[in-house]
């Protein structure tokens, strides 16, 4: 007799399935985004040492790109994995939660380590969770579940950070990141509901993972056309969505509007969102994927570099709005792409890796646009909106060959 962690993804329980995994999925990643923020506001209002928040939020920063293909070829080996994912996500909603008593009351280098810990589990919150619609849903079903996947990032992106400073203005730091992290551990929970078939027949022990299995991932992305073609292409790309922040602040101070800054931000955000939602009721060209992230990347760089010539703050925000919107698609399809092409056995450290290259290239795109600040806002947002032309350019020359539904597709299991 068949379990019911044993039902295959396409049952008629499908469609409750989704939204169990997409309320996880938001719980967690709006603990992930306003973590930074609540740390650093943590740091200040307990310790009043914002230097600590600052190295808080790089110790659980930085392990989402160390940690990813560590964090991946466990998750692709590991048995039971709505336990192992689950309880993932739920130590790292415990991390904050502990974080948010300790911060400021024991010694520094306790908090840093545990940080540090919870980073190192973070890239199951991102990529991780992606790679389990692909055993969740139907093929026909995951387009759209992409693109509703991307609205979980997008949602985070806004409601994370929102969530943080109100809280945290409002009863303190401590309460907003203990009740961030309880609402990771909520969606930790909620995993633990999903119908993920156990790897094996059921008997046999579960499969030790072999150190070259680590390196699996990245050779991928090497010679698998398509995954190297939308991997290093929308990487590229997020240098110059990294420097964006930057570009914000130099616009407030050229158009004597303070709220530009955040403005402009929230209105890409929201431009974003809504280019989720757009693809996901009409997913055009979901046939052949890759294509969508190249000319998503270009359709990104045009408004953005018309941002110089406008001479009005609202004008700027309906461009960055626009470019925002161009970014909906472009991750859906780059989420999709990962699925199609990446091989069983190593998707799930695609999609981590994927997510951390993103994240290391976007603090690049940062850096960088604070070192060159001096050259002004238009070149900045010239150089910008010419990191997406670059990107997709880059992303043409990887992809010497598209066919939309490929007979020899990486994720056959033969």
């Amino acid at each position: 007799m068949m379990h019911t962690t044993d039902t295959p993804p396409g049952n008629t329980g499908a469609a409750s399935v989704f939204p169990v995994y997409l309320t996880s999925a938001v719980l967690a990643r709006t603990a992930d985004e306003g973590a930074r923020v609540a740390l650093v506001m943590l740091s200040t209002q307990r310790a009043d040492s914002p230097a600590l928040g600052g190295a808080l939020v790089a110790a659980l920063m930085i392990p989402h790109v160390a940690a990813a293909p560590v964090a991946g070829a466990l998750a692709d080996t590991v048995r039971r994995r709505r336990l192992f994912h689950g309880g993932a996500v739920t130590l790292y909603g415990a991390a904050l939660a502990a974080l948010a008593v300790l911060v400021g009351r024991i010694n520094d280098v306790v908090v840093l380590v545990l940080a540090v810990a919870a980073g190192c589990v973070a890239p199951l919150l991102t990529g991780g969770l992606t790679s389990l619609l692909g055993e969740l849903l139907t093929k026909e079903r995951l387009t759209r579940a992409f693109s509703a996947d991307a609205v979980s990032y997008n949602l985070a992106g806004i409601c994370g950070p929102a969530v943080a400073a109100a809280l945290g203005t409002a009863v303190g730091a401590g309460v907003a990141l203990a009740a961030l992290g309880v609402g990771a551990m909520l969606g930790g929970l909620l995993l633990f509901s999903l119908r993920l078939r156990p790897r094996g027949d059921g008997r046999s022990q579960p499969r030790r993972m072999r150190p070259a299995e680590l390196l699996r991932g990245a050779a991928e992305l090497g010679r698998n056309r398509p995954l190297r073609s939308v991997t290093w292409a929308s990487s590229a790309g997020q240098m110059g969505v990294g420097a964006l922040p930057v570009v914000t602040v130099l616009l407030a101070d050229e158009y004597h509007a303070p709220w530009v800054t955040g403005g402009l931000m929230t209105a890409f955000a929201a431009g974003a969102l809504a280019g989720s939602l757009s693809y996901a009721y009409r997913p055009v060209g979901a046939k052949c994927p890759e294509r969508v992230v190249l000319w998503g990347l270009l359709a990104t760089g045009v408004p953005l570099a018309g941002v110089p010539w406008t001479q009005h703050a609202v004008l700027a925000a309906a461009l960055f709005a626009t470019a925002g919107f161009c970014t909906g698609p472009l991750f859906s399809a780059l989420l999709a792409s990962r699925e199609r092409y990446a091989p069983v056995a190593a998707r799930t450290q695609i999609f981590t890796l994927g997510a951390g290259l993103k994240s290391t290239f976007a603090a690049a795109g940062a850096a960088a646009a604070g070192a060159l600040n001096g050259l002004g806002v238009t070149a900045l947002l010239l150089g910008t909106a010419a990191c997406q032309v670059v990107a997709a350019a880059l992303g043409v020359v990887l992809l010497t060959g598209c066919r939309p539904d490929p007979a020899d597709s990486v994720n056959d299991p033969a």
